[in-house]
């Protein structure tokens, strides 16, 4: 158990992780995937693009060879209230990053 800024934070990789924690994977999958959506966020505020929503699904994909490195990492964005090209600039600009 980890404590963050008073927060309690349950995390357990064990072979049978209890229900109410995280793995450290999970863990490491929804901070990378809360980073994005807060610098997608601000560089939408920089550039006067008004976004109304935004949610973001993330999928670590790992190999039996190497079950201890992520082989892929993907990352699939919703944004509301902006265009498709706007919605896709934002996108790329976290990419780039």
């Amino acid at each position: 158990m980890s404590v963050v800024r008073g927060q309690r934070l349950v995390l357990d990789s064990s072979s049978r992780p209890q229900p109410d924690a995280l793995t450290n994977s999970e863990a490491f999958l929804a901070s990378i995937s809360s980073c994005g959506v807060t610098l997608i966020e601000m560089y939408a505020q920089e550039a006067g693009i008004p976004v109304a929503r935004m949610a973001v699904t993330i999928e670590g994909v790992r190999t039996a060879a190497e079950p201890a490195r992520f082989s892929r990492i993907t990352m699939r964005f919703e944004i509301a209230g902006v265009s498709q090209p706007q919605a896709e600039a934002l996108v790329e600009t976290y990419r780039g990053r």
